[in-house]
């Protein structure tokens, strides 16, 4: 049993909450996931990790409410239990691993969308931590779905925030930002690390492709149980099958089927789609449980 420590609303639909698991805090890297239940017969959600204190033994977890689970989700208050809350999963950013002499030599970028921010946070923080402040722009509907603006603003060097209906910051597209960042006012950027919505994320590709920029994307499509075996988090790139989960979630944007993984992506919104997929598994030998919510 894991108990939820701190609760907190932060748009409309979106919450964090503070989890206790001193096993998984003291794992935990930027980039990674994991996997929770609320009970013994509730759905495996999986989430991407926000943020971690190895001292206090706690994880964050920022979620959306999409479906019944999380809807159910969003109920749990602090002092509750989660039944399982399973990892770190997945493989770290490729920051992790770099050399940090190397890392400071290099102009950063990240670009998030929507609940994107949460996955940006800990890598920004990571870098900051170790005195690499990196730029980043945070894009949302409008003001009122802005996420942690001062947590952003503490750990970044030049911080931008994006809104679809121009009631904070810049009117318009991440996109369209980053470009004008770019050819108006001269900043240059040896990688761009994009989070968010795929079409975000191959927009952003696209446009980085441009200029010649490393773009990372994360790929978090419906995982189910997080470790490759049901196949349902595949996806193509460099022309081999990955498994986001096992392989991923972050990638070389430049090498990534977009189209492919959004008509994937698209199927686990119909019946017909979800058993179209059951049917391609077992073809392949993979078992999948598609009725999971997951990371949209």
């Amino acid at each position: 049993m894991f108990k939820i420590i701190k609760k907190r609303y932060l748009a409309p639909n979106i919450y964090l909450m503070d989890v206790e698991v001193p096993r998984v805090a003291r794992a935990a890297n930027p980039g990674q996931f994991v996997i929770v239940k609320m009970d013994e017969k509730g759905e495996r959600i999986p989430l991407t990790i926000c943020d971690y204190d190895k001292t206090a033994g706690t994880v964050t977890i920022v979620f959306q409410t999409m479906g019944s689970s999380t809807k159910r989700m969003a109920l749990m208050e602090e002092g509750e239990y989660f039944d399982d809350f399973v990892g770190p999963l997945g493989r770290p950013s490729e920051f992790v691993e770099e050399d940090i002499e190397e890392l400071k030599k290099k102009k950063i970028m990240f670009v998030a969308g929507g609940v994107g921010a949460a996955p940006v946070y800990p890598q920004v923080k990571w870098l900051h931590e170790r005195g690499i402040d990196a730029d980043a722009i945070v894009g949302c509907k409008s003001k009122d779905y802005l996420l942690l603006e001062e947590e952003m603003k503490n750990a970044t060097r030049d911080f931008y925030i994006a809104t679809d209906d121009g009631t904070y910051g810049y009117r318009g597209f991440v996109t369209d930002l980053l470009k004008d960042l770019i050819e108006k006012e001269g900043k240059k950027y040896d990688v761009v690390v994009a989070i968010g919505p795929m079409i975000m994320m191959k927009f952003i590709t696209k446009l980085t492709n441009n200029y010649g920029i490393k773009t990372i994307v994360s790929m978090n499509p419906v995982m189910v149980d997080g470790t490759g075996m049901c196949g349902g988090c595949r996806l193509t790139v460099d022309g081999k099958t990955k498994f986001a989960c096992v392989d991923g979630p972050e990638f070389d944007g430049g090498l990534v089927d977009f189209d492919e993984a959004m008509r994937r992506s698209a199927q686990y919104k119909s019946e017909e789609g979800r058993a179209e997929i059951r049917r391609q598994e077992k073809e392949e030998g993979h078992v999948c449980n598609l009725g999971l919510e997951g990371n949209k």
